[in-house]
């Protein structure tokens, strides 16, 4: 039968012989060796019968209550009897207490597993546990090792997109007087876009040689699994994508199509204004009052509230003309990019990317046609997601994650530290812990 006094602490090997409260509050538990296994020589694995003498440790575990608990390990040093032993003698341990460990298994567990499932950060791990950031780095580094080792999951669609890592920095050249780029660091991650694996890797850098290193890290099993890969509208990846996935479908994310349509549409509204007015947009003109307006959806807005946005630009003249051009393209694109996954023939399809293209041509605005030269550029990958309906979603929410895992931890100084975190916590619903309690 088990001793209630082993049962106490949970922490099997050591038994509680007394426990003593101290003058600041906190207790002092007394333990001593139960297990009998902890009679045998690390070396030679020998049980011993003469002891040598005692010991007293101070083990570090996990906090009980509102008060700190402090250790106090009675233990025997004993003579090894096996005559060629190097050790001659050792002290007793058990596995939640190597010799020579300060802090229990379980509580290295716990600090490691904190940052891995449930999302703290190291300072604030540490500052529960009271422990040191090194200690508890080191042992979320021990508990992120599962993750890293696990072979990736068959994955269908897949997703790159890059994410900013800490703030661009700008020098001013001393003979010119202009300001230059110095560094603009950037991660490029991979994402299962359509299952649950979250974010299968990252690399540093968003070239093409960057990609295929990543790529190339991957078995070519998995690779020739991916049937499509959705990117926003890079060239870059574009070309790493049919460098080293030949076999995959680019798709475009349909997402920053409609954003490239919007940036056009507030491009026409600056120039005209810059042009007719010869100033910039002030409160006080109907062009710069509707600038949001403008990007919201024609099926976001009623009959009057169309109207009262489009009354006052229309009195504008040559600013509203332009404008409404430029406003009936993003909502033609729009359209188009609506018969995803509608079941729409070939014929509608047709159809609608020429009345795109045939107003965008026959317009004398040059950011609404270099508008439908993109789009034509890009047709392949646009019609891709159209028969699909895949995005690039879930990249950038784990984008948003990655961030608010930046700022959480006031930024990184180690791009490799920034990765390891990033890849725990963007994979917890595939591990399970996506509601992982405190710690």
């Amino acid at each position: 039968m088990v001793n209630d006094r082993t049962l106490l602490l949970d922490l099997d090997g050591v038994s509680v012989v007394r426990v003593e409260r101290l003058g600041d509050g906190s207790r002092r538990v007394h333990l001593v060796t139960a297990d009998e296994a902890a009679r045998a020589c690390p070396a030679r694995g020998i049980f011993a019968s003469r002891v040598k003498g005692t010991a007293v440790t101070r083990p570090r575990d996990l906090p009980y209550g509102e008060s700190r608990l402090q250790f106090l390990w009675h233990k025997r040093r004993w003579y090894c009897r096996e005559a060629g032993c190097s050790r001659r003698s050792f002290t007793e341990q058990i596995p939640q207490i190597p010799a020579g460990a300060r802090l229990t298994t379980r509580l290295r567990g716990a600090a490691g597993r904190r940052i891995r499932d449930a999302g703290s950060t190291v300072i604030q791990a540490a500052r529960d546990l009271h422990l040191s950031w090194p200690t508890v780095m080191d042992a979320f580094r021990v508990q992120a090792r599962e993750v890293t080792v696990e072979p990736l999951p068959e994955v269908k669609v897949l997703g790159i997109d890059e994410t900013r890592r800490g703030k661009t920095n700008w020098a001013q050249d001393p003979e010119t007087g202009k300001w230059q780029l110095v560094r603009d660091r950037w991660h490029t991650g991979f994402v299962d876009a359509l299952g649950t694996g979250g974010l299968l890797g990252q690399v540093e850098g968003r070239a093409v040689a960057d990609v295929l290193s990543w790529l190339s890290t991957t078995g070519l099993e998995w690779r020739k699994n991916i049937r499509y890969v959705a990117i926003d509208m890079s060239t870059t990846y574009r070309a790493a994508v049919r460098t080293g996935l030949p076999g995959a479908v680019v798709v475009v994310d349909h997402f920053h199509v409609v954003q490239l349509a919007n940036k056009m549409l507030s491009q026409v509204r600056r120039r005209t204004t810059a042009e007719l007015r010869g100033r910039r947009g002030r409160a006080t003109d109907p062009e710069w009052k509707a600038r949001r307006k403008l990007l919201r959806n024609r099926e976001d807005r009623s009959t009057e509230q169309f109207a009262k946005m489009w009354n006052p630009l229309l009195g504008e003249g040559k600013i509203g003309q332009a404008l409404l051009t430029a406003w009936i393209a993003k909502e033609s694109l729009r359209n188009l990019l609506a018969l995803a996954r509608t079941g729409a023939d070939r014929h509608q399809l047709g159809h609608a990317r020429w009345k795109f293209l045939t107003w965008c041509a026959d317009s004398d605005i040059p950011e609404v046609r270099r508008l439908a030269a993109t789009i034509d550029r890009w047709w392949t990958e646009i019609a891709a997601f159209i028969d699909t309906g895949y995005s690039n979603a879930k990249s950038e929410g784990i984008n948003r994650v990655i961030k608010l895992v930046a700022r959480n931890a006031f930024g990184f100084r180690n791009a490799e530290n920034q990765r390891l975190r990033t890849r725990c916590v963007t994979t917890r619903r595939a591990r399970g812990h996506l509601r992982t309690a405190q710690l």
